[in-house]
This record gives C-alpha cells, sequence and structure tokens, in this order.
C-alpha cells in the first residue's frame, strides 16, 4: 500500500510536470521540482532533530508511569467496561493491560510508542479467538478505537509546531480534544450497532455518561467563549496539562519508591531506538510530497475541491489542509509529511496549517493500522472493522474542520 502511494506521487507529479512543461511552456518546473528534492531533505533532518528529542523524553516518562504502576491501575479502573465491551476476554487478560498501555501511549500523542504496544495487544487477543483468519470482535473494537486516535495531549503535534516556530504550540490542544472526542464516540457506537453491544447496560453507562455530561457541559462553556479567549484558553489548559502529566507520574513514582531517573533514562533509550529509524521513512515521504506540490498536481487537485466548496456557497479556507486528510488513512509518515509542508507553505499559525494540525492529532491511518494489526496475527477477514474505522476517520476530519472554525475563524 505504501509502496503504491510513494510511487503514486512520483508519477502524479511527473505527469503534471510534463503537462506543464509541453501545455503551458513552463520549462522551469523541473528546476523547482529538483530544488524542492533537496529542500524536503534538508527539512527532514530538522524535523528529526526535534523528533529525538520528544520520543526520548515522553517514552522515559511513559517507563515511569509504568514502572510506578499507574498503567496497571488504569486497567483495573477500565476493566469493568471493557468487561462489557469486550465479554470475550476474560478479566484480568494480559491484552487488557495492553490495551490500556496502547490508548495511553496514544492519548499522549506517542503514535510511534502506541504502534509496538498496539501489536502485542492484538496478538493477545489473538490467543482469545477461535478462528486463526477471522477477525474477533475485540480485536475490531479494539481496532477501530486505535483507528479513531483519541488523543488528549498531542505532544508530536506541538513539537511539529514548535519546530516551525509557533508561538504557542499548544494553540491547537482544545480542538483536537473536542475533533479527537467525536471520532472515538462515533467508532464506538458504529462498532456497537454492528455487534449489538448493550452500551445501556448500567456499568457502561456508568464510564460514559459522566464523561457525555462532562464534554457537554464544557462545550456548552466554550460556547459562551469569544475566538480570542478560546484560543487562550486552549494554550493555558494545554501547558497546564502538559506539565501537570509530567509532575504527577513523577511524584506518584517516587510515592511508590520507583528510581525515577534511572527508569526514566531506560524509556527513553527505547524513545531513542524508536526515533532515529524514522528518518529514512521522513525524508521518503516528504521528498514525495514536496515534488506533488512542486509539479502543482498537489494545488490542481485542491482547486477542483475548493471550485466544489464555493460552488456551494461555503468557505473554502479549509481546503488547504484538507492534503493531511486525504492521505491520512493510507499512511501517518505522509500526513506527517503533508502537514509540516502545509506549514511550511502557508505558516504555521495559518488557518490551513491549524485544520492540518488538528486533523492530524484526531484521525488514525485507516489502512495502515489494518494492514499492520491484523496482518501481524494473521487476520484475513476484517467483517465490519474497515467500515467502522472509516465512518470514525471521517467523522473526526469534519469535526476538525468545524472546530477550526469555531476557535480561528
Amino acid at each position: 500500500m505504501l509502496n503504491g502511494l510513494w510511487l503514486g506521487f512520483f508519477l502524479v507529479a511527473a505527469i503534471s510536470a510534463l503537462a506543464q512543461w509541453l501545455v503551458g511552456g513552463n520549462a522551469g518546473i523541473f528546476a523547482a521540482m529538483v530544488e524542492s528534492i533537496f529542500a524536503m531533505a534538508k527539512l527532514s533532518v530538522e524535523v528529526m532533530v526535534l523528533l529525538f528529542g520528544t520520543l526520548t523524553l515522553w517514552l522515559g516518562f511513559l517507563k515511569i508511569a509504568e514502572q510506578a504502576g499507574i498503567v496497571e491501575w488504569l486497567a483495573k479502573v477500565l476493566g469493568p467496561l471493557f468487561a462489557r465491551l469486550m465479554p470475550e476476554v476474560p478479566p484480568g487478560h494480559p491484552a487488557l493491560g495492553l490495551i490500556t498501555m496502547n490508548f495511553a501511549a496514544n492519548g499522549l500523542g506517542l503514535d510511534n510508542a502506541a504502534t509496538p504496544i498496539g501489536l502485542k495487544a492484538m496478538r493477545a487477543l489473538q490467543e482469545l479467538n477461535p478462528s486463526s483468519t477471522t477477525a474477533s470482535n475485540a480485536q475490531i473494537l479494539f481496532l477501530v478505537l486505535n483507528a479513531s486516535s483519541l488523543t488528549l495531549l498531542p505532544v508530536t503535534i506541538f513539537m511539529y509546531r514548535a519546530q516551525q516556530g509557533a508561538t504557542d504550540p499548544t494553540l491547537v490542544f482544545l480542538p483536537i480534544l473536542l475533533a479527537t472526542s467525536c471520532s472515538t464516540l462515533v467508532g464506538l457506537l458504529s462498532v456497537a450497532v454492528m455487534q449489538r453491544l448493550r452500551l445501556w447496560d448500567p456499568v457502561v453507562l456508568a464510564y460514559l455518561i459522566p464523561g457525555a455530561l462532562l464534554l457537554g457541559g464544557f462545550m456548552a462553556f466554550l460556547g459562551t467563549l469569544s475566538a480570542a479567549a478560546l484560543a487562550s484558553l486552549s494554550s493555558i489548559l494545554g501547558n497546564l496539562t502538559l506539565f501537570g502529566v509530567i509532575i504527577l507520574f513523577l511524584l506518584i513514582g517516587a510515592l511508590k519508591r520507583v528510581k525515577v531517573y534511572e527508569v526514566f533514562v531506560e524509556g527513553a533509550k527505547e524513545g531513542f531506538d524508536v526515533a532515529k529509524s524514522l528518518l529514512p521513512y521522513l525524508v521518503a515521504m516528504l521528498v514525495a510530497v514536496g515534488v506533488l506540490r512542486a509539479s502543482g498536481a498537489l494545488e490542481l487537485a485542491l482547486d477542483g475541491i475548493r471550485h466544489a466548496v464555493n460552488w456551494m456557497g461555503l468557505d473554502s479556507r479549509f481546503v488547504e489542509g484538507l492534503p493531511t486528510a486525504l492521505v491520512k488513512p493510507f499512511s501517518g509518515s505522509a500526513a506527517r509529511a503533508m502537514l509540516i509542508e502545509t506549514m511550511q507553505t502557508h505558516g504555521v499559525d495559518s488557518f490551513p496549517a491549524l485544520v492540518a494540525a488538528t486533523i492530524q492529532g484526531s484521525t488514525e491511518t485507516t489502512f495502515y493500522v489494518l494492514a499492520v494489526y491484523f496482518g501481524a496475527v494473521g487476520i484475513q477477514r476484517v467483517r465490519h472493522a474497515v467500515g467502522c474505522a472509516l465512518l470514525a476517520e471521517l467523522s473526526g476530519v469534519v469535526a476538525a474542520i468545524f472546530v477550526c472554525y469555531w476557535f480561528f475563524a
């Protein structure tokens, strides 16, 4: 899938450049494309410098949380809920702890760290699966919730914005929180309908109703604020939450007599190993996206969408942020490259860049997750997983666009 997508970027760019040269007489298009190749290769290294630090830092803190028993405590807290949503998983099964760790990593915005944990969880669920080739209900629910990407603290998005010179990297904190909540809720409801899960079970309602009321009340409060006040609140909450999580992990670790420094270094080493493997993928995708933009092909596609939006009488400013959404179902690295390229082209705090950042934080790479997670355990029949995951992703994109108009328009 990624091979075809990557090759397609270059082939589309080549066709577009030839058309501009032969039809439009733009002989300089090839020089622009070559220049873009080297510029994007350089940008990849610059992004990686900060990515090394971010992944190393957060996997270190996540290791403290694991050693301090925070992850295990979360597994116990969520145990009764998963017992209803995944009735085929026995209480206390290792899969529940792994699923919780995966959600914790996704919640912190550490998608690269979440993937290996998620693969372990999928293998644990496969041990309970009576079929070697057909996805179980528990596996589908786990995958769809994973694909909906509930991101409570999108630190990697903050990192990309900081690297591109944003005055306040956490400005998109609340928009991402609202959009990712929407995608997760739609993903859960769609799977519940397909699997006939009893969401009206008292235990399930005890989890969902307070969460829904809290989110609804929070949104009602946000509705009373001006756009400037919303942006300011998002910044304050983003920074406060980020630092608060760090202090919480350290304090609980210290109280549990965890050697926080040594454990942090141990986890940081894992983060370094994860980060150093990402550079080739980042270079590959950023170069491909840069060539696509330089060839004029990307702008031509966006013009078509823009004309359709204008024809319907709607504001089309969000269209420039859509490239991230268009490739996100197929590749996280491609979407990351599109996000960085949008920031570079329009400015890190421009409306399109804010839309792209919110989309990046509120959805997941559906087809990539399907291929990797199910492929790792030999699942061939995915049943309703694709439809539910794509519906969750679409709802996240739409919510991201609406929320950005609410906050930043």
